[in-house]
């Protein structure tokens, strides 16, 4: 059985367009959550992780986007383009797949369409049609939007479809642009701090939002990958069927997912939690961990450095696993200071130097959802 090798990344958030800007800031302990006025997202005042417009514009521009692609759409190829441009593999092959991750796509057309765009590229399908025709894919790309488990669910399906033989390469790639929709959707359920969020913390109050993407190319081939070589184990994903926007107060689904990959073991070195600031997200996450005896194992959120960025998450987040286990550093929790979970876990506070092999990264969202994948270097 084949294994699915990370080949090339990219990261574009607040803190910069590519994997190593990213990484440098958090390294560095820069957040690029800001406090302002944003009126085309809300009329009040509030903290957001908000990617540069003008820098998407040049960078547009440079690859020669033409405006037939929406602001949403431009991110995607943009972020696929610079992760594949340190590959050799082929984007236009019958063995590679493009799967994207989102959770809103081309949702800001419903009110904001100054372009008249076909009102069906709201549709996700439709986006990602458009997106594959731009690099020329030989497969429909895949969509996978499933609230904010999104990215972890993509590359799990990524690395089953190499592991069964079906491609050689996935392309996953996770975005999403913040809008009027997703702020006052969140502001209704009083979900977000009126700060910088503070991941874990005793004074936690809700989640900070952000935007961005993200892109993991994954191969078969290790002449291919990039070095040193980092695998996906295996990954799981889960329902804990509890409300429509609460998570299981027991964190049963997390528990599960995170069993049914370790098998009772605790040999990992470092947890990337989802870690959204939220008081029941973070209790719960606790709450699996701590039911896996998973209690002395590092655990930091990098929510705090780039926001809750919805469908990007999880592969944003994994691509700083990557760099993590390539530079064997663990980034501190921004934000955190205090404990402040209902079961005690080991909440990395400062940034520090530790040997990293195998890490694994959770995600939890609306609905229920959660799932995690666990990743080696080798």
């Amino acid at each position: 059985m084949a294994n699915s090798y990370i080949a090339g990344d990219n990261v574009i958030s607040s803190l910069g367009f590519s994997t190593a800007e990213n990484f440098g800031s958090l390294l560095k302990g820069v957040s690029g959550i800001k406090t302002g006025k944003y009126d085309d997202l809300y009329p009040e005042e509030f903290p957001a992780s908000l990617i540069d417009r003008e820098r998407l514009a040049s960078e547009s521009e440079k690859l020669k986007i033409n405006s037939n692609f929406t602001p949403f759409e431009q991110l995607l190829i943009i972020s696929i383009s610079k992760a594949l441009k340190s590959t050799a593999i082929d984007v236009k092959s019958p063995g590679t797949l493009l799967i994207i991750s989102t959770t809103k796509g081309n949702i800001d057309l419903l009110k904001n369409n100054p372009q008249d765009f076909d009102k069906e590229r709201v549709k996700l399908w439709k986006s990602s049609r458009e997106i594959g025709k731009f690099f020329g894919v030989a497969n429909e790309p895949l969509v996978i939007s499933n609230a904010c488990i999104s990215g972890v669910l993509a590359l799990n399906i990524a690395d089953r479809f190499i592991k069964w033989g079906k491609y050689n390469n996935v392309i996953v790639a996770g975005a999403d642009l913040l809008s009027e929709f997703v702020v006052s959707g969140f502001q209704s359920f009083l979900s977000l701090s009126k700060d910088i969020c503070k991941p874990f913390d005793s004074d936690r109050t809700g989640l900070s939002l952000g935007d961005g993407a993200a892109t993991v190319v994954l191969t078969e081939s290790k002449e291919e990958a990039k070095k040193p070589l980092i695998k996906i184990v295996s990954g799981s994903g889960s329902n804990d069927a509890n409300h429509i926007s609460g998570p299981s107060r027991t964190g049963e689904g997390l528990y599960i997912v995170i069993n049914d990959i370790l098998k009772g073991k605790k040999d990992i070195d470092f947890i990337s939690a989802h870690g959204t600031a939220t008081p029941y997200n973070d209790d719960m996450e606790s709450m699996a961990i701590d039911r896996n005896g998973l209690n002395s194992v590092p655990v930091n959120s990098f929510k705090g450095y780039i926001g809750h960025t919805l469908g990007a998450a999880g592969v944003m987040e994994s691509v700083f696993c990557f760099e993590s286990m390539r530079q064997n550093v663990i980034i501190g929790t921004y934000g955190f200071q205090n404990p402040g979970t209902v079961k005690k876990i080991n909440v990395v506070k400062e940034t520090k130097p530790a040997e990293l092999n195998r890490v694994l990264k959770t995600a939890s969202g609306f609905g229920g959802s959660n799932a995690a994948v666990l990743f080696e270097k080798t």
